[in-house]
């Protein structure tokens, strides 16, 4: 009966260890891959940093340089940076900040 509890142990902190995390990224990649549009700026696998331009079925057109652009596949995607939209919303955050500060100085 012992030798059973412990393999079932076994498992268990195999699954706790391994598998979970595993899988947890795993859907955190789906949805990353599935969350890809126009205007946020990506990483690929191979290191290639861009902006996507356009989101097709299987692939991603990315561009790198001005005029250029890459036919990506989708599964290469390893990282979203962020986008156009992010950057201007923090900007607008941080030009109402020290306005507000101004107003509090006088």
């Amino acid at each position: 009966m012992e030798p059973l509890f412990l393999l079932g142990m076994m498992f268990v902190a195999f699954w706790f260890f391994l598998l979970r995390p595993q899988q947890k990224r795993e859907r955190a990649r789906q949805e990353l891959i599935r969350s890809l549009r126009p205007g946020d700026e990506v990483v690929t696998n191979a290191g290639i940093h861009g902006a996507v331009v356009e989101v097709e079925d299987a692939v991603v057109w990315v561009e790198v340089a001005p005029e250029v652009e890459l036919k990506i596949s989708r599964e290469a995607i390893t990282a979203k940076l962020g986008g156009e939209e992010a950057d201007a919303d923090a900007d607008d955050e941080d030009e109402d900040d020290g306005d507000e500060q101004e107003q509090e100085d006088e």
